[in-house]
Protein backbone atom coordinates (compact mmCIF):
# COMPACT_ATOMS: atom_id res chain seq x y z
CA UNK A 1 0.00 0.00 0.00
CA UNK A 2 1.36 3.53 -0.95
CA UNK A 3 1.03 6.15 1.36
CA UNK A 4 0.77 9.64 0.66
CA UNK A 5 2.66 12.02 2.45
CA UNK A 6 0.26 14.45 4.07
CA UNK A 7 1.81 17.68 5.48
CA UNK A 8 0.58 17.56 9.12
CA UNK A 9 2.24 14.16 8.78
CA UNK A 10 5.84 15.45 7.50
CA UNK A 11 5.63 18.44 9.72
CA UNK A 12 4.73 15.82 12.79
CA UNK A 13 8.01 13.85 11.93
CA UNK A 14 10.30 16.84 12.01
CA UNK A 15 9.28 18.25 15.11
CA UNK A 16 9.74 14.64 16.19
CA UNK A 17 13.10 14.61 14.88
CA UNK A 18 13.95 17.86 16.72
CA UNK A 19 12.73 16.10 20.08
CA UNK A 20 15.16 13.34 19.22
CA UNK A 21 18.01 15.47 18.61
CA UNK A 22 17.58 16.42 22.18
CA UNK A 23 18.98 13.86 23.29
CA UNK A 24 22.37 14.28 22.08
CA UNK A 25 22.16 17.44 23.55
CA UNK A 26 21.53 15.99 26.99
CA UNK A 27 24.09 13.25 26.47
CA UNK A 28 26.61 16.16 25.61
CA UNK A 29 25.36 18.11 28.78
CA UNK A 30 26.05 14.74 31.28
CA UNK A 31 28.96 13.89 29.87
CA UNK A 32 30.29 17.47 31.31
CA UNK A 33 30.00 15.85 34.85
CA UNK A 34 30.81 13.31 36.69
CA UNK A 35 29.36 9.81 37.46
CA UNK A 36 28.77 10.64 40.97
CA UNK A 37 27.20 14.29 40.25
CA UNK A 38 23.63 14.36 40.88
CA UNK A 39 23.29 16.39 37.81
CA UNK A 40 24.67 13.54 35.84
CA UNK A 41 21.60 11.46 36.70
CA UNK A 42 19.11 14.15 35.71
CA UNK A 43 20.47 14.76 32.37
CA UNK A 44 20.59 11.34 31.92
CA UNK A 45 16.80 10.84 32.82
CA UNK A 46 16.14 13.62 30.29
CA UNK A 47 17.49 11.45 27.64
CA UNK A 48 15.64 8.63 28.29
CA UNK A 49 12.00 10.90 28.91
CA UNK A 50 13.03 12.27 25.63
CA UNK A 51 13.51 8.68 24.13
CA UNK A 52 10.12 7.39 25.76
CA UNK A 53 8.41 10.59 24.10
CA UNK A 54 10.05 10.16 20.57
CA UNK A 55 9.25 6.56 20.48
CA UNK A 56 5.88 6.80 21.28
CA UNK A 57 5.25 9.73 18.81
CA UNK A 58 7.40 7.27 16.34
CA UNK A 59 4.81 5.17 16.27
CA UNK A 60 2.30 7.83 15.38
CA UNK A 61 4.59 9.33 12.42
CA UNK A 62 4.99 5.86 10.94
CA UNK A 63 1.18 4.84 10.67
CA UNK A 64 0.81 7.89 8.35
CA UNK A 65 3.75 7.97 6.43
CA UNK A 66 5.75 5.19 4.06
CA UNK A 67 8.67 3.73 6.35
CA UNK A 68 11.53 5.08 3.56
CA UNK A 69 10.25 8.38 3.65
CA UNK A 70 10.28 8.75 7.75
CA UNK A 71 13.61 6.66 8.01
CA UNK A 72 15.56 9.45 5.15
CA UNK A 73 14.27 12.07 6.64
CA UNK A 74 16.06 10.69 10.04
CA UNK A 75 19.40 12.55 8.70
CA UNK A 76 18.01 15.90 9.23
CA UNK A 77 19.23 15.56 12.70
CA UNK A 78 22.29 16.00 11.54
CA UNK A 79 20.60 19.86 11.23
CA UNK A 80 20.00 19.92 15.06
CA UNK A 81 23.41 18.71 15.63
CA UNK A 82 24.87 21.89 13.95
CA UNK A 83 22.43 23.88 15.30
CA UNK A 84 22.93 22.66 19.20
CA UNK A 85 26.55 22.56 19.08
CA UNK A 86 26.95 26.31 18.19
CA UNK A 87 23.86 27.58 20.48
CA UNK A 88 24.85 25.51 23.76
CA UNK A 89 28.22 24.63 23.31
CA UNK A 90 29.85 27.32 20.82
CA UNK A 91 31.04 24.53 18.71
CA UNK A 92 32.74 26.39 15.20
CA UNK A 93 30.53 26.18 12.31
CA UNK A 94 32.64 25.36 9.15
CA UNK A 95 32.21 25.49 5.34
CA UNK A 96 32.62 22.28 5.11
CA UNK A 97 30.13 21.32 8.15
CA UNK A 98 28.08 23.51 6.62
CA UNK A 99 28.30 22.37 3.12
CA UNK A 100 27.63 18.94 4.36
CA UNK A 101 24.67 19.91 6.42
CA UNK A 102 23.27 21.52 3.20
CA UNK A 103 23.86 17.73 1.15
CA UNK A 104 22.28 16.63 3.62
CA UNK A 105 19.16 18.76 3.57
CA UNK A 106 19.36 18.23 -0.07
CA UNK A 107 19.46 14.32 -0.40
CA UNK A 108 16.27 14.59 2.39
CA UNK A 109 14.40 16.72 -0.14
CA UNK A 110 15.31 14.89 -2.90
CA UNK A 111 14.09 11.79 -1.44
CA UNK A 112 11.00 13.08 -0.80
CA UNK A 113 9.89 14.61 -3.76
CA UNK A 114 10.85 10.89 -4.85
CA UNK A 115 8.72 9.67 -2.55
CA UNK A 116 6.00 11.77 -3.36
CA UNK A 117 6.24 11.13 -7.03
CA UNK A 118 5.98 7.24 -6.20
CA UNK A 119 2.99 7.70 -4.58
CA UNK A 120 1.22 8.83 -7.65
CA UNK A 121 2.13 5.74 -9.60
CA UNK A 122 0.10 2.29 -9.25
CA UNK A 123 1.76 -0.26 -7.28
CA UNK A 124 3.15 -2.94 -9.39
CA UNK A 125 2.73 -5.65 -6.72
CA UNK A 126 -1.22 -4.55 -6.34
CA UNK A 127 -1.57 -4.88 -10.34
CA UNK A 128 -0.01 -7.82 -11.14
CA UNK A 129 -2.55 -9.54 -8.38
CA UNK A 130 -5.39 -7.73 -9.96
CA UNK A 131 -4.80 -9.25 -13.15
CA UNK A 132 -4.31 -12.27 -12.05
CA UNK A 133 -7.44 -12.67 -10.24
CA UNK A 134 -9.54 -11.35 -13.49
Amino acid sequence: MVKHVNLKSFVSLHLLFVLYSLTDLFGKMAASYAFDDVRFYLLYAAVLAVLFLYAIGWQQVIKRLPLTTAFSNRAITVFWGLVWGVLFFQEELNVLKVLGAAIVVAGVVLYSRADAADADQPEPAKEAVDHALR
